[in-house]
């Protein structure tokens, strides 16, 4: 009798239990639908109107810029600087942040005329006008992803190529200026107009090799050089480089 007692009272107990959680949970639900829900995650921060990020478009762009290419004529003054440049360059972008390029310039530089068959006085002449070609690629890093901030769009890169200079029938000393292999870090910002149209400004530190021939280390009339007999026959020069340029998007 006492077994049979103490199961009908568990069952009883189990059955208020049972009662006792269904009323709880019909409660709970009528206090949670009292609340208004709690907000998106995409409704948290800027609304999209007032954010001060937009999305970039996508693809292929086209960049027109002049410039200016300063920097060193090296320890003879022989080496090409010191110019206004022109640019056009074609853009691929190949995810969120990297994009790669390879673009063309002309240029109009200046450079000095050494003639190691005149006196030290004169050994030195100029400067001279020139015209170079510069055939590149590189590669930048958006540092906004496929967004712009306020509009602008910063990035830092690098590049490399080849430099091509003509020489004049005035220096007959020798020197040939040829085809130098160029590279070096850059680093713009780009201020989108439209998600289409950009204004472009970037700034470029290029490195390149002079080489000097065996005539500026040989005797003048006077017994001086153009180069000292110990000096190094070639060196590397650096060249600060400034552009400015609009960018089309298709």
């Amino acid at each position: 009798m006492g077994g049979a007692k103490i199961r009908r009272v568990g069952g009883k107990a189990g059955r208020r239990f049972a009662r006792s959680c269904a009323r709880a949970a019909i409660l709970a639900g009528a206090a949670l639908s009292a609340y208004p829900p709690t907000p998106l995650p995409a409704q948290a921060g800027h609304p999209p109107d007032k954010s001060p990020y937009h999305d970039i478009k996508r693809g292929r762009s086209l960049i027109i810029s002049g410039g200016y290419l300063g920097g060193d004529h090296g320890v003879v003054g022989v080496g090409p600087a010191e110019g206004p440049t022109a640019t056009a360059r074609f853009e691929v972008t190949f995810s969120k942040a990297l994009v790669f390029y390879l673009g063309g310039t002309y240029g109009r530089m200046k450079r000095n005329v050494a003639d190691p068959t005149k006196n030290q006085a004169s050994h030195i002449s100029g400067p001279i006008y020139t015209d170079i070609g510069i055939v590149e690629g590189g590669g930048h890093l958006n540092l906004t992803g496929l967004k712009t901030w306020h509009g602008m769009a910063p990035y830092i890169g690098a590049s490399a190529g080849v430099i091509i200079a003509n020489d004049p029938p005035v220096d007959t000393s020798g020197y040939v200026f040829q085809a130098k292999a160029l590279f070096g870090p850059e680093g713009g910002i780009r201020w989108y107009l439209g998600r289409r149209l950009a204004l472009r400004t970037e700034l470029r530190w290029m490195f390149w090799q002079l080489k000097y021939p065996l005539a500026y280390k040989q005797p003048s009339p006077d017994g001086s050089r153009v180069l000292p007999i110990d000096a190094d026959d070639s060196e590397w020069t650096d060249h600060p480089w400034v552009t400015i340029g609009v960018a089309w998007t298709f």
